[in-house]
Parts: C-alpha cells; sequence; structure tokens
C-alpha cells in the first residue's frame, strides 16, 4: 500500500472516529498531493510524497512560531497535534551527532577550511541526507565545523 493509500485510509478512519483535528490535517495533506500531482502529470512515489508532507510540516512550524508570537496557545496546541499527525507519516530523522559525522566527513573529504565554501558543503551534504533530516540542522553544524 503507497503513503497516499494510507494517508487516506487513516483520514476515513479519522472521520470515522471523529477525530476533526486529525481528519483535517490528513485532508489537507492529501489535497496538497493531489495538486502536486496534477501539476506533474505523473504519479507521485512515496519519496514525493514525503517530500511534500515535510513541506506541510515546515509551514505548521511557522504558524507556531507566528502563533506563539501572538500568545495564541489555542491555536499554538492545535497546530501542534497536526503536526505530530503529519510527522508520524514521515520516517525518523538522523540524531544530530549522525549528521555532524556525514558533514565532518564531507568536509575532509572536499578540503574545506573557511566559510567561503559553506554552500559547496550544503549542497553536498543535503543531496546525501535528503530527507533524512533539515537543512537548519545541517547549516548550524557546517558554520560550527568551519568557523
Amino acid at each position: 500500500m503507497s503513503l497516499t493509500d494510507t494517508l487516506r485510509k487513516d483520514m476515513f478512519k479519522a472521520i470515522k472516529d471523529g477525530a476533526k483535528d486529525e481528519s483535517e490535517i490528513l485532508k489537507m495533506a492529501l489535497a496538497s498531493i493531489k495538486n502536486v500531482q496534477i501539476e506533474s502529470e505523473e504519479e507521485l512515489t512515496d519519496k514525493d510524497v514525503q517530500k511534500i508532507l515535510r513541506s506541510e510540516v515546515k509551514k505548521i512550524k511557522d504558524s507556531i512560531e507566528q502563533f506563539k508570537k501572538m500568545e495564541r496557545d489555542d491555536l499554538v496546541a492545535k497546530e501542534v497535534i497536526q503536526m505530530e499527525v503529519l510527522q508520524s507519516y514521515l520516517p525518523q530523522p538522523m540524531s544530530e551527532d549522525e549528521v555532524r559525522k556525514v558533514v565532518e566527513a564531507k568536509v575532509k573529504e572536499l578540503n574545506v577550511e573557511s566559510m567561503r565554501d559553506m554552500g559547496k558543503v550544503m549542497g553536498v551534504v543535503m543531496k546525501e541526507l535528503e530527507g533524512k533530516t533539515d537543512g537548519n540542522t545541517v547549516k548550524d553544524i557546517v558554520q560550527d565545523i568551519l568557523s
């Protein structure tokens, strides 16, 4: 069963069980997947669907930050629930130590010594770790190592 099918099945189950927050976020995620599928005119792989889900999680994190600034704890709580639902369909991200090891290896491999080459390191590392960690974590680690 594909990830899209799993999302659809879980959405119907959430609707049936009356889990409003869960069903809403799954509907939104499925709509985003459908839009991308229409644009690409091809069948999406599970990897493509995970990329879309990561994008949705990022949007939710941004919303959480905005709601915190506005001191809207009720909306923060709702967004956190939705984020957790989507994250349950994504693979576990790598730990910071694992990412650091990959970055250190790439820095040595590329013989990089200064911050001027940060973009080169970021590109190589992000390509290798696609979907396994977020860019901010990699950026922080690269900056730490190169400074």
